[in-house]
């Protein structure tokens, strides 16, 4: 009895440009999903602990939470198209900003720790950019 035998995967090695890029993606795109669960489950006692109002927890943690998907779906492509990539980048490095605006521009009405956590919000957020623009750096060295 014979066996049709599939092509064999590539070695998960260097032989894939975007492996950086896949794994930063996939620990983002965990990371920001239990953050957007924390943010839906725990928005009153957050509220309290913050001064972030329940709706806008609870709405940051939607919105995190479809980010995660996005983030687990363009890592899980065979190739990662440079369009969704720079996206990720330009995405997150928005958020980022935008942690920054929202602890000092009063937009919402923070406490000190309120504060705190939107400024390490902003600090994790940078940091995945910084790794995402390097994975996507490393993925198109080479092209041209």
């Amino acid at each position: 009895m014979t066996h049709a035998l599939a092509p064999a995967a590539p070695p998960a090695s260097a032989a894939d440009p975007a492996r950086f890029l896949r794994l930063v993606l996939r620990v983002d795109s965990v990371s920001t999903a239990v953050m957007g669960l924390v943010l839906v489950a725990a928005a009153a006692p957050l509220g309290s602990l913050t001064g972030m109002p329940v709706a806008f927890a609870v709405g940051f943690g939607i919105f995190q939470l479809g980010g995660a998907a996005c983030l687990a779906l363009i890592a899980g492509y065979p190739v990662i198209p440079l369009a969704l990539a720079r996206t990720v980048v330009a995405v997150n490095a928005v958020c980022a900003v935008g942690c920054l605006v929202t602890a000092f521009a009063d937009v919402v009405p923070l406490n000190g720790t309120g504060v705190v956590f939107l400024l390490i919000g902003a600090v994790i957020v940078a940091v995945y950019t910084t790794l995402q623009y390097t994975g996507l750096r490393r993925m198109t060295a080479g092209t041209a």
